[in-house]
């Protein structure tokens, strides 16, 4: 059944978005404020029912965030946080998204979603439109055994971490791990029931969350820097291609000053992000992030470049947060503590672990300034591009070969 118009909105704050999303809108604000964007949604798995019957749902949604507005109390939180700038917590005061840059509609079973326009206006719809869609999915599904489920889950991740720390043997480097599930949860009441239980259960492990609002309810750390769609704006803004990943990190480097250090690597793959990733670079930079390909061979590699510049790299941090679960989390973690700090960013397993089939739902940037971007991951089933022209450009630019 549709939900009823008496039911809750699944967003009740515009906090209620991943920390990246603000450090890039401020970073793109400030770099590129007259870029045009087009980003669009896809699904990767089959739903268990089709998406296309959440359309109505959705239109009352996107009506209900586009009404809302900045508090003045989230806008104290930002500003407090002391890599936002007071022009781009002023433009937050006075934002408020438009209707009329994103579309919905049914397109047989599958659910369409564009959103379209000045980049600085609609690069905030995607955590929003992903939290609403898997919400809206999973209020068709019964609530009662799949929350019960879902507290025996996270009571035996709880004790899993706790026997962790107490039993192993120290590393050189603390276990530590991180919320990004805001995207994929269940239900706003579930994520904030995880948090809770994971501040309180497990404060020496648990070190923050992507989720802005709860951040700030909870008394937990906003935790992220920049996405992909950041490194392939760049793409499209003017620089030659080949150099749009040291132009892109330039930018950041200028804007956050020293703030904010761990920089994505998979917008055109490991071995074309390093390529880029000089001295200069890999000094200024606190560390990694993976989100794509084998993590080992991603871990290895990045080792073996800090070693090649003769850096230190326990002064370095890797972030894991592919697809990421405790178990991938802690063998990870026995293979590098030794060797770099580290971080585990877990997403739906810690969100919607529920024992329900999840959706693999994403909003990607395909267009900026009426030119087509892409991402060449390190796993080939990730590539989104439409333009399969460009795509093969971009992989003879950087010297990517095509997936067998």
């Amino acid at each position: 059944m549709s939900r009823s118009d008496t039911s809750p909105p699944v967003i009740r704050s515009l906090l209620e978005t991943d920390l990246y999303k603000f450090t890039m809108w401020q970073a793109m604000l400030h770099r590129h404020p007259q870029a045009q964007a087009e980003y669009r949604f896809a699904c990767r798995n089959t739903p268990q029912y089709p998406l296309a019957t959440l359309v109505a749902d959705l239109e009352r949604e996107l009506d209900h965030l586009c009404a809302l507005t900045f508090r003045p109390d989230e806008l104290d939180y930002l500003r407090g946080l002391r890599f936002m700038k007071p022009d781009f917590i002023d433009l937050l005061r006075i934002f408020r998204f438009q209707r009329v840059f994103i579309s919905v509609r049914a397109d047989g079973e599958r659910l369409e979603i564009i959103v379209r326009g000045p980049q600085v206006h609609v690069m905030g719809f995607e955590i929003f439109v992903l939290a609403m869609v898997n919400e809206l999915y999973f209020r068709r599904f019964d609530a009662a055994p799949a929350i019960e489920e879902g507290r025996r889950r996270l009571k035996r991740k709880v004790e899993t971490v706790r026997a962790f720390v107490r039993d192993e043997a120290p590393r050189r480097h603390p276990f530590q791990f991180f919320d990004f599930g805001l995207r994929r949860r269940f239900s706003g009441a579930w994520h904030e029931e995880v948090l809770r239980t994971l501040r309180d259960e497990l404060p020496e492990t648990f070190r923050g969350t992507s989720n802005v609002l709860l951040a700030k309810e909870l008394g937990l750390v906003p935790i992220g820097t920049m996405a992909h769609e950041y490194l392939q704006a760049y793409q499209a803004t003017g620089v030659r291609l080949r150099d749009h990943q040291k132009a892109a990190l330039e930018d950041w480097v200028q804007e956050y000053r020293g703030d904010l250090g761990i920089a994505l690597t998979d917008v055109i793959g490991m071995d074309a992000f390093l390529a880029d990733f000089d001295l200069y670079f890999a000094k200024l930079f606190d560390g990694l992030r993976h989100d794509s390909g084998d993590p080992v061979e991603w871990g290895e590699k990045a080792l073996a470049h800090y070693e090649q510049l003769r850096i230190d790299a326990n002064t370095k941090r890797l972030v894991f947060s592919d697809a990421l679960d405790m178990p991938k989390a802690l063998a990870l973690y026995r293979h590098f503590a030794d060797r770099v700090q580290l971080g585990f960013g877990i997403g739906t397993q810690l969100s919607n672990d529920m024992g329900l089939p999840t959706l693999n739902i994403v909003i990607k940037l395909t267009h900026v300034n009426g030119q087509p971007v892409a991402k060449l991951s390190d796993s080939p089933g990730k590539t989104m591009c439409e333009d399969q022209t460009f795509l093969a450009y971009l992989r003879q630019v950087f010297k990517v070969p095509s997936p067998r």
